[in-house]
């Protein structure tokens, strides 16, 4: 599946039936890709056994082998798939994934995989994420490991972990970056059209959808106000006004159903809304004041507290090509 080259470095892939054919053609497209820009990786994939296997889409995925017989193994790519986390992991399975970790230079997991790595043993006393649907469960089933819910993937020594499905060609381009340098996976991105990469640490999904919806009618009442209209007036005090309780017992409720403070709630929906308005191509200052943050060195502060970059590095990154002549101000300086 690859160029033979002793120089190679050898991606080995362990699938197994019901995998995600996404999480495997992903991040093996990158690194198929990364040699047209001189980077040399060999890729093979392996089941448990060596019987080829079905992708949830009903495909069949021939194998190159079984884990017992890889050699040289520069990096172990553990895939997800939707059973994962709902149903009893097979006792082959996770030996397939503790012997092939053992073997590679570094171990990686795409999506629901992390529940594969973690179930063999691996991720004790590390940090991981996953796919964030499942992130509390597999905190729940696992408390020996550290779950980040919000990252688009994580390193821990020679562990990498890394959010739902498309994240796994992010974690492919920064492995890529690794081995062969900014220029090679920027270049690798753009060949295949997709965004450079996104730092690890950065928010899989807008901050405000980290937070539950109350159920209580006249809490949801107040968040319903403050997102829609996120540049009002929401200190503790007015939302307590409009909820007709005090302060204190306001204070209580956001602690007791979203587990969070009236102000950190809001400052989370003041983010979701600047990050739609630089997606429009507003610039940061428009958007700091627009969503009632204020100044933009603010907006930048908690959109790296909660985003993981500024706001600037974030448009730069995902703005699309409609919006490539929009000129950033200076209030964006901070970040040249």
């Amino acid at each position: 599946m690859g160029s033979r080259a002793a120089e190679a470095h050898r991606v080995t892939a362990l699938v197994f039936d019901g995998m995600k054919l996404l999480d495997l053609a992903g991040p093996f497209e990158v690194f198929a890709e990364a040699a047209k820009f001189g980077a040399r990786y060999e890729l093979e994939v392996r089941s448990s056994d060596g019987a080829a296997v079905r992708a949830s889409t009903g495909m069949r995925v021939p194998v190159d082998g079984a884990v017992d017989s890889a050699t040289d193994v520069g990096t172990a790519l553990v895939v997800g798939g939707d059973a994962l986390p709902v149903s009893p992991m097979s006792p082959e399975l996770k030996a397939a994934a503790a012997t092939l970790s053992r073997r590679a230079a570094r171990t990686a997991s795409v999506c629901t995989g992390a529940f594969v790595l973690a179930a063999a043993g691996l991720l004790d006393g590390r940090r991981a994420t996953t796919h964030w649907q499942h992130a509390r469960l597999l905190a729940a089933a696992f408390p020996q490991v550290t779950v980040e819910p919000d990252a688009i993937f994580v390193e821990d020594g020679t562990i990498f972990t890394s959010a739902g499905v498309s994240a796994g060609i992010d974690l492919a381009l920064a492995l890529v970056e690794r081995d062969h340098g900014a220029e090679t996976a920027r270049s690798v991105a753009q060949s295949l059209v997709v965004f450079l990469q996104r730092p690890g640490g950065q928010s899989q999904f807008s901050p405000s959808l980290v937070l539950p919806r109350p159920r209580t009618p006249v809490l949801r009442q107040v968040t319903d106000a403050v997102a829609a209209d996120p540049a009002d007036d929401h200190s503790v005090n007015a939302l307590a006004a409009r909820a007709h309780v005090s302060p204190r017992h306001l204070s209580r409720m956001f602690r007791q159903e979203l587990g969070s403070s009236p102000g950190k709630y809001v400052e989370s929906v003041r983010v979701d809304a600047a990050i739609r308005l630089l997606h429009a191509g507003q610039s940061v200052t428009a958007c700091a004041q627009q969503v009632g943050i204020g100044s933009p060195e603010t907006l930048r502060r908690v959109f790296l507290a909660r985003v993981g970059v500024s706001p600037r590095a974030y448009q730069q990154r995902f703005r699309t090509t409609r919006h490539d002549s929009t000129v950033l101000d200076d209030a964006d300086a901070p970040d040249r």
